[in-house]
C-alpha cells in the first residue's frame, strides 16, 4: 500500500497545502527521495517529467526550515537553481502554495526582471529563493546575494543547464555556498561526463534516486511519426494536423529561432493563428504569448528548446515536433509535457529524410520503434530513407554479427546434440 505524506514525517501545515492541491499520497520519486534528503543526506536523482520530482526537493527543504526556524530576519537559506525562466516560475509558484499555511517567504530571481526588484527582495528576508544561474550570478559578483547562508543548494534539471552552457556558472556558485549542509542534484538522466564529474565536485557519497514512472503511467503518450518528402509537405502535414479537430491543444517544438520565426509566417500565410516563445524574448511578451496560450485565445504554441523544460500547462494534448531535438533524452522531455495530471496525449514528428539517423537514436532510447501514419491525401511520394551504411560499416556489421551470432550458436547447438546423439547410439550399438 503506498504511504501517506504523514508517514514520511512531513509537517501538518504543508500538508494541508498538498491537500489542497488534491495530493493525498506521494508519487514514487517522492516516496524514494524525500526520507533520504529529511536525513541530510546529498541526493543524485534521476525522473522524468510529470512524475512529481518538484515536490520531491521542495517538501525536504521546506521541512527543514520548519524543524530549524531562523532566530531573526536573513538571506535565503535554500537555493533552488533551474535553467530556464519558466522553470523558475513554476517551482516558486508550487514553492508558494506549499507554504501557504507557514510563515517562510520565497522569492526569484530571473532574467527579465529589473535589477532593482530584486536587490529590494535580497535587501530583505527571504526562506527560499529560485534562481537561473546567469542572473544569480550577477547578484554573486556585486556581494547583493549572500551565498553563506545558504544550507541547501538543489540542482533541478542539472543536465539541462550543462547543455545550455553554465557549467561555469554552476562550479561558481557551487563554491561559493561550501558552507552549505546538503545538495540535491536532479536530473532528466544520470548519463554523461560532464553530468558525472559535475556531481562528483559537489555531492558528497550521495544516495541515488532512479524513479520510472508506472507502466501506466509510461503508456499514456501515444507515439507516431509522419514521413514528409520536403519542406513544403511537411508544412502541409502540420497544417492537417493543427487544423484537425482533435487537435485541442497542441505546442509545436522547432530546433531555432530561424526556423521558428519562418514557421510562424507560414501559419500566418495558411490562416493558422498561434502564439510563440522562444529564447531572448522580453519577459513581458514571453508572459502574454503564455497566457494567450493558456486561457485559450490561441490553442498553437511555437517553441524553441527553451520551452521544453519548465512549462507546466494542463490539457495539452499534442506535442509535434516539427523539427527533432539534437538529443534522445530532449526527446523525452518535450513529449512530456503532454498526459499531465492523469490525462493521455499524443506526440507527433515529422520526420524528413535527414532526419532518419536521429530518429533511430530515439527509438533506440525509448526502446520502442516509433509507428508510421500517414494522412489521406498527403502520403509521402518517397519511400523511407534508409541510413547510410545500413548492415554495413562498423555500426551495422556490430548489430549484423550480434543476430548472426545468435543464429550460429543455435546451429552449433542443434549440431552438438546431434552429434551426442550419434555417439550415444553408437555406443549402444557396439554394447549389443
Amino acid at each position: 500500500m503506498t504511504p501517506d505524506f504523514e508517514s514520511l514525517d512531513i509537517a501538518p501545515e504543508l500538508i494541508r497545502a498538498l491537500a489542497e492541491l488534491g495530493h493525498s499520497r506521494p508519487t514514487t520519486v517522492q516516496q524514494e527521495m524525500i526520507p533520504f534528503a529529511l536525513d541530510d543526506r546529498d541526493v543524485m536523482a534521476s525522473a522524468p517529467t510529470g512524475t512529481g520530482k518538484t515536490a520531491a526537493f521542495l517538501l525536504p527543504a521546506l521541512q527543514h526550515l520548519i524543524d530549524f526556524p531562523r532566530r531573526k530576519p536573513g538571506p535565503p537559506r535554500i537555493l533552488v537553481l533551474v535553467p530556464t525562466r519558466e522553470l523558475a516560475q513554476q517551482v516558486l509558484d508550487y514553492a508558494i502554495t506549499l507554504t501557504q499555511f507557514t510563515e517562510l517567504k520565497c522569492a526569484s530571481i530571473t532574467g527579465g526582471v529589473e535589477y532593482e526588484k530584486h536587490v529590494g527582495t535580497l535587501h530583505g528576508s527571504c526562506d527560499l529563493v529560485v534562481a537561473t544561474p546567469g542572473r544569480l550570478m550577477e547578484y554573486i559578483n556585486s556581494e547583493v546575494f549572500d551565498c553563506r547562508a545558504v544550507e541547501c543548494l538543489i540542482l533541478d534539471e542539472a543536465d539541462r543547464m550543462l547543455d545550455m552552457g553554465f557549467i561555469a556558472e554552476m562550479d561558481r556558485i557551487a563554491d561559493e555556498t561550501r558552507w552549505r549542509k546538503q545538495t540535491l542534484l536532479l536530473s532528466a538522466t544520470l548519463e554523461g561526463k560532464g553530468l558525472e564529474k559535475f556531481a562528483r565536485d559537489v555531492l558528497k557519497e550521495p544516495a541515488l534516486v532512479h524513479s520510472e514512472p508506472p507502466r501506466r503511467e509510461a503508456n499514456k503518450i501515444v507515439q507516431w511519426v509522419h514521413l514528409a518528402d520536403n519542406l513544403k509537405h511537411k508544412q502541409a502535414l502540420l497544417a492537417s494536423i493543427l487544423t484537425n479537430e482533435e487537435t485541442q491543444r497542441a505546442i509545436v517544438f522547432v530546433k531555432t529561432r530561424d526556423r521558428l520565426m519562418e514557421l510562424s509566417a507560414a501559419l500566418d500565410n495558411a490562416n493558422i493563428v498561434h502564439s510563440w516563445i522562444r529564447g531572448e524574448m522580453a519577459q513581458d511578451r514571453r508572459n502574454e504569448a503564455l497566457q494567450k496560450f493558456r486561457d485559450g485565445d490561441t490553442h498553437i504554441l511555437l517553441a524553441t528548446d527553451v520551452a521544453a523544460r519548465g512549462l507546466d500547462i494542463p490539457e495539452i494534448s499534442h506535442v509535434i515536433n516539427y523539427d527533432l531535438p539534437r538529443t534522445a533524452d530532449i526527446y523525452v522531455h518535450r513529449i512530456g509535457r503532454t498526459a499531465r495530471a492523469g490525462r493521455k496525449g499524443i506526440a507527433v514528428s515529422l520526420i524528413e529524410a535527414h532526419d532518419m539517423a536521429n530518429l533511430s537514436r530515439i527509438e533506440r532510447y525509448t526502446e520502442q520503434q516509433l509507428k508510421r501514419r500517414t494522412i489521406k491525401g498527403l502520403a509521402p511520394q518517397n519511400r523511407e530513407a534508409r541510413l547510410p551504411g545500413k548492415g554495413k560499416g562498423k555500426a551495422g556489421k556490430k548489430k549484423l554479427t550480434a543476430v548472426q551470432a545468435k543464429r550460429k550458436a543455435k546451429k552449433q547447438l542443434k549440431r552438438a546434440v546431434k552429434k551426442s546423439a550419434a555417439k550415444s547410439s553408437a555406443a549402444k550399438t557396439t554394447d549389443s
